[in-house]
């Protein structure tokens, strides 16, 4: 078998840390929405209104990209099957980059702590902060109340700290 695929005690192939990292990342994007759903919950009511409607469609980034690959392609979901698709397209949006992290992340200055923290923030600067606005996912940066900002700031250093820490854990069974 190539090092691509190969998996022993002391070296993982590129395909199989990729797929570790995959699964870091989905772990990551669950600890994500659960800290989100938490500030959400809490934020002022005028903030939460503000954040929807300067959203295209009112839909959280996933769930509009999904509505312009609707409109794009001709296909009408249920509301029901929208919703899942967007689900998965926000768990996809968190579980490749984690793929290309987990190859990267040796290359990577910092410890576990630091370098996940500055995953996460990257993430968060590039996706929330950059390309949504960009791809018409979301409005621009100004737009959203600051209590948005520190809530996707927050909740995504969570997704880059629980990520590396699944890897970091991968790692020691690995050893």
């Amino acid at each position: 078998m190539n090092q691509f695929f190969t998996v022993d005690a002391n070296t993982r192939g590129t395909a199989s840390t990729a797929l570790l990292g995959a699964v870091a990342g989905a772990v990551g994007v669950w600890a994500l929405d659960r800290v989100d759903w938490l500030m959400w919950n809490r934020e002022d009511p005028r903030a939460r209104a503000q954040t929807i409607r300067v959203r295209p469609g009112g839909e959280p980034p996933s769930h509009a990209l999904v509505t312009k690959v609707e409109e794009f392609t001709g296909l009408n979901s249920t509301e029901r099957q929208h919703d899942i698709a967007g689900n998965i397209t926000h768990y996809s949006i968190g579980i490749a980059p984690a793929a290309g992290y987990a190859l990267m992340r040796g290359k990577m200055p910092g410890n576990g702590v630091s370098r996940g923290a500055l995953f996460g923030l990257s993430l968060f600067l590039m996706q929330d902060e950059a390309l949504n606005s960009l791809g018409g996912l979301g409005a621009k940066p100004g737009a959203y109340p600051w209590q948005a900002h520190a809530r996707g700031l927050i909740a995504h250093v969570v997704y880059g700290l629980t990520t590396e820490f699944v890897l970091n854990m991968m790692d020691r069974k690995k050893n």
